[in-house]
């Protein structure tokens, strides 16, 4: 094998697992070691450059940094990394000192932005900055799309959201709420200079069952009554519910039923639990209320009696899957179950709605409805006209949209500059060595085993009671620290100088993991097998170093290496050195 390009930025960026599986690629370890050191207002920065909404995301994001923690090869959970972003949200100073100072004089270019969400947002922070005039339209009374919408107040409260999205739309953005933009043409004809579609994924899908339609005035698209509790539209639900689906959405839906009167409340899902698209914290979370989940239960009809809807029948199925994987439902053959309920909520799935695009404004659409977007640019067929968040490819989360954000601001500003929006502006990289001494670093490098702490709730009796009530307490700063000292450093890199190795292997030998060997070279696959320990996760690199005098080559896992900087203290000849690796997305204007 070649040697390892370690100039190239992406390669130290894979290793650094949390942040590179992170969509808006935050650098989660440099803002958990100043947690660590109280610097709470310095971690909620690190994080608003990235992620834009420390606060809402330290309560709500899918955490897909979590499972990629590194902290796993020590012990089963990872480290909380959401919940020590909440951390400094909660615990920050006043932050407006430190924002973006807004030019009095704009640039000249304008720019629309239909939707008030995340994506959105995040197009308005990346480019108000740089002098844009911005516009931006939504059908609610205020920002935040469905972050106001769709997550109830008891995980998400309505201060912590105004907080940061003011933050934003107090940029010099012009607001104009409580309108429904009709046609996209109207809005190309106000001659704007670039327009940017936020508008998510508004519309809940439904099932056409026998009786619905006389079940019809008690049944519910999941996200539509969402939307109608945080608007104070609808203010209590039948005593008998029935939740249909297995997401996020439906455990919201079923938690939001219990403290608005429902006192038998029920999830009902065709899949099997383990495969809910649910995250596991909020079934979970959902359990803990005392919510029961039916899993493989396929809803067949609405049962009405008199014109009053009283329940639903459902079939009971297994999960076969073949060769490949492929799963298929096959029913028991036990008869129907039936289920009573007063009302049912529908939250199998949302989908998007684009009937105010006019179809000859040079947008393609795909065969499901969907704009043709460039998954770089983000920029459609029209060359004007750019989307993000869950317009460009349908339903996924906050975090995704604000990544989507950023990069459709770094391409509105090259489009309205003239210049190619394929020319994408590399990250800032820096590295850094974290000697002290010749055994003593400026990070702790200690790997002990640490069970994650666990978050406090609100009592059940109270949070029950009050839809507003926020459920999570939220980590103190003396749980957060302990929490903080738990993350393994994994940007901090173990960087080899083969013009300094004697081949003593003194680093092989005191290797907690044995993710280091000295051998000859060969190809990637004979390599992996060859190692003190075989390299079977493909989807790590392996660090190859350029030949040693005896011919042999350093091979290191980057898998399993836990960073602990062992093989530097070990090191006789600082042949091993430990760099601190900080990458940061470039945003637009840099």
């Amino acid at each position: 094998m070649k040697p390892t390009d370690t100039k190239n930025p992406e390669y130290f960026h894979k290793v650094v697992d949390c942040q590179y599986a992170c969509p808006a690629h935050t650098p989660v370890p440099e803002y958990i070691r100043l947690i660590a050191a109280e610097r709470y207002t310095d971690a909620y920065m690190i994080n608003w450059q990235s992620n834009v909404f420390p606060g809402i995301l330290g309560r709500t994001c899918d955490r897909p940094c979590e499972p990629a923690c590194r902290r796993v090869r020590v012990e089963e959970q990872p480290v909380a990394i959401c919940r020590l972003k909440r951390v400094a949200a909660d615990n920050k100073e006043d932050i407006r000192d430190r924002l973006p100072e807004i030019p009095k004089t704009k640039n000249g270019k304008r720019v629309a932005l239909i939707g008030a969400g995340p994506a959105s947002l995040t197009v308005a922070r990346g480019l108000a900055p740089l002098g844009y005039s911005i516009d931006i339209f939504d059908n609610q009374f205020a920002g935040g799309g469905m972050m106001r919408s769709q997550i109830p107040s008891f995980r998400l409260p309505i201060e912590v959201l105004d907080e940061e999205v003011n933050y934003i739309l107090d940029m010099g953005i012009n607001a104009v709420f409580d309108i429904q933009v009709e046609s996209l043409r109207e809005i190309l004809e106000e001659d704007y200079d670039a327009v940017f579609v936020g508008t998510g994924a508004p519309r809940g899908k439904g099932l056409n069952l026998p009786g619905l339609e006389d079940a019809m005035p008690n049944v519910y698209l999941g996200i539509d009554w969402l939307s109608s509790v945080a608007f104070e539209h609808t203010r209590s639900i039948g005593k008998r519910v029935l939740v249909l689906g297995g997401g996020n959405t439906a455990m919201d839906c079923c938690r939001t039923s219990r403290r608005m009167g429902g006192e038998d409340v029920r999830v009902v899902v065709r899949s099997p639990f383990e495969e809910m698209k649910a995250s596991p914290w909020e079934k979970e979370d959902a359990a803990n209320e005392g919510i029961p989940i039916y899993n493989n239960h396929v809803p067949k009809e609405f049962v009405v009696e008199d014109g009053k809807l009283k329940g639903m029948h459902f079939e009971k199925v297994e999960a076969h899957y073949d060769d490949e994987g492929k799963r298929t439902l096959v029913p028991t053959g036990e008869d129907l179950v039936f289920m009573e309920a007063d009302d049912v909520l529908m939250a199998i799935g949302q989908e998007n709605a684009f009937p105010w695009i006019e179809r000859d404004l040079g947008i393609e659409f795909d065969k499901w409805e969907m704009p043709v977007v460039d998954p770089v640019t983000f920029q459609s067929t029209n060359e004007k006209v750019f989307f993000g968040g869950d317009s460009a490819f349908g339903p996924e989360n906050i975090i995704t949209a604000v990544a989507h954000g950023h990069q459709a601001a770094v391409s509105i500003d090259l489009f309205c500059r003239g210049e190619d929006v394929h020319n994408r502006p590399p990250p800032h990289v820096s590295q850094s060595s974290q000697k002290m001494g010749v055994h003593e670093w400026s990070y702790d490098n200690a790997v002990a085993n640490d069970l994650r702490y666990v978050v406090p709730h609100a009592p059940l009796s109270k949070a029950l009671k009050n839809r507003k009530i926020e459920v999570e307490l939220g980590f103190d700063t003396e749980t957060g620290y302990k929490e903080a000292e738990r993350c393994l450093n994994c940007d901090v890199q173990t960087v080899f100088d083969e013009l300094r190795c004697i081949e003593c292997d003194a680093c092989v030998d005191i290797c907690p993991t044995d993710c280091i060997t000295f051998t000859t070279n060969g190809t990637e696959e004979d390599l992996r097998q060859r190692l003190e320990a075989p390299a079977g996760n493909l989807a790590q690199d392996l660090y190859i170093s350029a030949d040693l005098p005896t011919m042999r080559v350093m091979v290191k896992d980057e898998n399993v290496c836990l960073h602990c900087g062992l093989c530097a203290e070990r090191c006789p000849t600082t042949a091993w050195d430990m760099q601190k690796f900080l990458y940061n997305v470039s945003k637009a204007g840099e």
